[in-house]
């Protein structure tokens, strides 16, 4: 396995395989392409305390060495994240998931791992619909199959035609045993990312219960209280406080830097932890997030441009023209899929 030493931590390192590494250091990128390979890169500067030019070297290589170097300088004045998050643009999809089979029995879900109904698959080919000139770089959704179902039937729709796949990272074989070995084919993929920090608030004792039944139990005000305060769990469960604090946490750390650079990303979650989220986008207080209602299957549609976060609402059929309006970038991708698909 290549063995690949940093003398300064500006870039990022992946190795790929036995064969291959790509290094990214802002915009700009190396590629490696030896077997048994030993590299020592550098980053040098032009001075002791300057943040202008970068260049990477190739200090030691073995002679089959064969390495592609596309040069993009980084800016003079301000570092790379700066920089991006003020020149970047990217779509941000959020979909709640289709009705699942315990929405149909009228149960507490929470954090309970339960397909989507016929009706929860119908809806998530309609938002996929809705979507389907939109570009589409990653998908994150939760760890739960509901809102993974979403995702990957909304995408079975989409003008573009690449196919989501799961990425498996839970061990070193997990991450063999899923390599893709096509150049062609990483090109028409999506990587999917399923995390529990987006899954569904975990209701506790309440999982499993009918809605009604427990209301009749405990009396309307206590289990409306359980489900629609900010700060009040249900027994032995996570308040709306509890879920946005992880989901929140995971948009900033994980979500948000692909945003800034450029992607454009796809979220297929839940209620609360979209709700969460939004109250994040949109700078909600924890008076006005308890009263924000997310509609199942219907995509919402954000614009990250200068590091804000703007609503554009559903992208839907009588209203698209207007979404496109707002954003250049999105008018283009849809002309470019026209004249590509017809």
């Amino acid at each position: 396995m290549a063995n690949v030493m940093l003398h300064q931590t500006v870039g990022t390192l992946q190795l790929l395989s036995s064969s291959r590494i790509h290094c990214q250091v802002g915009n700009s990128s190396v590629r490696l392409l030896p077997k048994d390979l030993k590299v020592e890169v550098r980053f040098s500067k032009r001075g002791p305390n300057s943040f202008g030019e970068k260049k990477l070297n190739v200090i030691q290589a073995s002679a089959s060495l064969t390495s592609v170097f596309d040069p993009v300088l980084s800016p003079s004045n301000k570092g790379t994240h700066e920089s991006l998050k003020k020149s970047n643009e990217a779509a941000l999809i959020l979909i709640r998931h289709g009705e699942s089979l315990w929405n149909e029995k009228n149960l507490f879900t929470g954090c309970v791992d339960v397909p989507l109904t016929k009706k929860g698959v119908e809806e998530a080919i309609e938002a996929g619909k809705r979507i389907s000139n939109i570009p589409v770089d990653m998908i994150f959704t939760s760890a739960l199959i509901r809102a993974q179902m979403t995702a990957m039937l909304a995408m079975t729709q989409h003008r573009r035609k690449k196919v989501p796949i799961i990425m498996h990272n839970e061990n070193e074989q997990a991450r063999q045993w899923s390599q893709i070995h096509s150049e062609d084919t990483l090109k028409q993929s999506i990587p999917v990312i399923a995390a529990w920090q987006l899954n569904e608030r975990m209701y506790g004792e309440l999982q499993g219960l009918n809605k009604q039944e427990t209301a009749e139990r405990f009396g309307k005000e206590k289990v409306h209280e359980w489900r629609r305060s900010y700060d009040i769990p249900p027994p032995n469960g996570e308040s709306l406080e509890m879920c946005a604090q992880r989901a929140v946490a995971y948009f900033k750390d994980e979500i948000e830097p692909q945003l800034i650079s450029g992607k454009n990303v796809m979220i297929a979650a839940h209620g609360n932890s979209l709700r969460s989220i939004i109250m994040y986008l949109d700078k909600l207080t924890s008076q006005e997030v308890i009263s924000l209602e997310l509609s199942t299957g219907i995509p919402m549609l954000y614009i990250f441009k200068e590091g804000t976060f703007i609503r554009r609402g559903s992208p839907m059929a009588p209203t698209e023209a207007g979404v496109y309006a707002y954003t250049r970038r999105l008018a283009q991708y849809r002309q470019k899929l026209d004249e590509m698909l017809n």
